[in-house]
């Protein structure tokens, strides 16, 4: 059955906002609902359409009212956020991740209008490691569970789904892990690690990037609510780049930086707001992954952009829109020469002792 009423979590963010906008302007859907704990920016609402927006925190049981009064049938869950900056810490990020979710099923498991779950998760699910498959499957389990962060965050989401799945199986669930999302819009950890003057690389590592053109993301999430696709599909672009390969396409230069100075030079850009480097993303910078989309192609009859492409489409934009200015460009080359030298006259002590 097509959807009459669909709710979006995480609408006030890029994805969600122009997910919320493609749903609106489909004529067979006859209301949207989106909800956040913050209102959508001025530059958003163009996006929005009809979309009707709803100030509410998932984390609160009121999110089963919202819900309920709407008499939603379809629920997309997209609040699930990746960078302790953009939540407010940490402790905060996990609490919207993984409380949110869990009081969101909450909701969705009470209300008897609910007919499908639509969930934005993320192949980081699977970790990054040198034990790793060539390619992850849906039904592959890593070798190593993520410890901390976003990748652990989803985990968490991820097994709360199950349950809800199996507590109410008259809802159609679909599970959509993404790869890392690329665009000539959106902005990610990546797409400012990408922006960066000087890119620092592992040295000695130079990992397979699997990437998901926003749009791309965009028509998946769509398909997924419009139509019916039970289950968990990795979602990302055919191929590979190495990651050296990335960033000559970029035209940037890169700094190999050791293994052990890697924690240094990340705290460096992290504390100047330049990008949120996170210990599952460096590992990632380390042992990429890649994700096989074989059953996305064949269950939805569509597949996104190569990841060469998606990529080709961000290198023509890069040029166009400052993703750094030159004083935090400054401020980051400043704490790293700072950290660095610290550590040099560390060791210097140490060794003279």
């Amino acid at each position: 059955m097509p959807p009459r009423v669909v709710l979006v979590t995480g609408v006030s963010r890029y994805l969600g906002a122009r997910l919320a906008g493609v749903l609106a302007a489909d004529p067979s859907i006859e209301r949207v609902v989106g909800v956040d704990t913050v209102p959508p920016r001025p530059e958003q609402k163009p996006l929005l359409g009809r979309t009707e927006f709803v100030r509410a925190d998932i984390r609160n049981p009121l999110i089963a009212k919202v819900i309920a009064q709407a008499e939603v049938d379809t629920v997309v869950h997209m609040n699930v956020i990746a960078t302790p900056l953009g939540a407010g810490g940490r402790t905060a990020m996990k609490e919207i991740n993984v409380i949110g979710t869990m009081q969101l099923l909450a909701a969705c498991q009470k209300a008897p209008s609910m007919q499908k779950l639509v969930v934005k998760s993320t192949t980081a699910v699977y970790g990054s490691s040198p034990r790793d498959p060539a390619l992850f499957t849906e039904d592959v389990e890593p070798r190593s569970l993520p410890k901390s962060g976003y990748a652990k965050d989803a985990v968490e989401v991820e097994g709360y789904v199950r349950g809800f799945g199996r507590r109410r199986p008259d809802v159609t669930l679909s599970l959509l892990r993404f790869t890392n999302f690329i665009g000539p819009s959106i902005e990610t950890p990546l797409t400012r690690y990408f922006g960066l003057p000087v890119v620092p690389t592992v040295f000695g590592f130079d990992p397979r990037i699997q990437l998901c053109h926003e749009d791309d993301g965009i028509e998946a999430l769509a398909r997924a609510v419009r139509e019916e696709h039970p289950g968990i599909f990795n979602v990302g672009g055919r191929g590979v780049l190495l990651l050296s390969q990335a960033i000559r396409r970029l035209g940037r230069p890169s700094l190999p930086v050791p293994s052990p100075a890697v924690s240094l030079v990340a705290r460096a850009f992290r504390s100047a707001g330049l990008v949120d480097f996170s210990p599952e993303q460096m590992r990632y910078l380390e042992h990429g992954r890649v994700a096989d989309v074989s059953r996305l192609q064949a269950e939805f009859g569509w597949g996104p952009r190569s990841t060469s492409d998606a990529f080709g489409d961000f290198v023509a934009q890069v040029a166009r829109r400052r993703v750094l200015t030159p004083a935090h460009a400054a401020a980051a080359e400043q704490k790293v020469l700072d950290l660095v030298g610290r550590r040099k006259a560390t060791a210097a002590t140490g060794s003279g002792g």
